[in-house]
């Protein structure tokens, strides 16, 4: 086969060449693996496109007491998951090992300890079956979970909005994916989290400011956009910054800070910020597709700015709530997709892009 949309790959045991990718005749199912960072989740998903099983194990209860992730309890826990959401993913979809078309696990960016918990488990079960074994790059992959229950196809423009990324992606198609825009400090979801801190939220602090913000005045405080050299770059830090000092000062004036007001402030400058410039992008390169991916995207503010642009003429995916938290389904799809995959054993995780 040579078409471009189709990938060979081997049998670690057998040495038997399995052909992957959308352009295959054949259904083409896959299990995955994710654990990143504090959610363990396996997937079976056949054509990148149709769930058969999807579980996941969150990790927040554990994790709210300490305000935020902790790496070493994190990788515990993922031990201590794995093996049962592997079982529990086989009950709903009602497949055997035998059924599934090959093995894939997130290899990174992510947390080191609890990346190799995931990927381990999937080379394990990769060489017990003799499947073929396919590494995922986290980012991609939360592209990819807009293709999920959809019929999309490129080119689209991507914003990926994270705890930890915040980028704009041109995706030319499948295979090509190309980063025209980033933070060059803060992603998204630091700067809802520590924002949230200051507001006295729990964790999960960007879940919790975004609930809050609607009951606040968007417009009661003006809080400035950073201007960076990238024409399609952000900066969040300052945002930081400003929202401490007006914590501070109306804390000093008034002996209370109007958290409501505050909250829905920031949310209106961020994501004003987001919208802004990928829309930016999306005019510049004569792209009608826009797609959000990543946790913070299940924000309401940044799929409420977006979608409106329907009425525009474009064409807005994103995906459902449960597919744009940590999840093992759009593993599976990125791997279906080709987006960045590899496929040796020997590959090793990485924390960072």
């Amino acid at each position: 086969m040579t078409n471009k949309l189709v990938k060979e790959f081997k049998k670690p045991i057998s040495g038997e060449s399995v052909f992957i990718g959308p352009d295959v005749d054949e259904d083409i199912i896959i299990m995955a693996l994710e654990s990143s960072c504090d959610e363990t989740a396996c997937a079976i998903v056949k054509n990148g496109r149709e769930v058969l099983a999807n579980v996941v194990a969150s990790q927040i209860k554990t994790h709210r007491e300490f305000g935020g992730v902790v790496p070493e309890v994190a990788a515990r826990e993922h031990l201590d998951a794995v093996n049962l959401i592997i079982e529990e993913a086989f009950e709903q979809s009602g497949l055997k090992p035998a059924d599934i078309t090959a093995i894939a696990a997130t290899v990174g960016p992510g947390l080191v300890g609890s990346l190799l918990v995931g990927l381990n488990a999937a080379k394990a079960l990769a060489v017990t079956y003799d499947k073929p074994f396919i590494g995922v790059n986290h980012l991609n992959a939360h592209v990819c979970a807009n293709y999920i229950d959809t019929d999309l196809k490129p080119p689209m423009i991507a914003l990926l909005v994270s705890g930890g990324h915040t980028q704009i992606i041109k995706v030319d198609d499948y295979l090509n994916q190309q980063i025209i825009g980033e933070t060059i400090d803060d992603a998204t979801g630091e700067a809802y989290d520590k924002v949230a801190r200051l507001l006295g939220l729990p964790y999960p602090g960007g879940l919790n400011l975004d609930r809050m913000a609607p009951n606040g005045n968007p417009k009661a405080y003006k809080l400035p956009e950073a201007k960076v050299q990238g024409e399609f770059d952000f900066s969040f830090s300052g945002l930081k910054t400003a929202v401490l000092n007006l914590t501070r000062k109306l804390e000093k004036e008034h002996g209370a800070i109007p958290k409501e007001d505050v909250a829905a402030s920031f949310q209106e400058c961020i994501t004003s910020t987001l919208f802004k410039k990928t829309v930016k992008a999306a005019e510049k390169y004569g792209i009608k597709q826009i797609v959000l991916g990543g946790g913070v995207a299940a924000n309401s503010e940044i799929r409420k700015k977006f979608f409106a642009l329907e009425d525009k003429g474009y064409k807005i995916f994103a995906p459902a709530m449960k597919y744009c938290t940590d999840n093992a389904s759009m593993i599976a799809s990125s791997a279906y997709f080709l987006a960045n995959t590899m496929d040796s054993l020997e590959i090793e995780v990485f924390s960072r892009c």
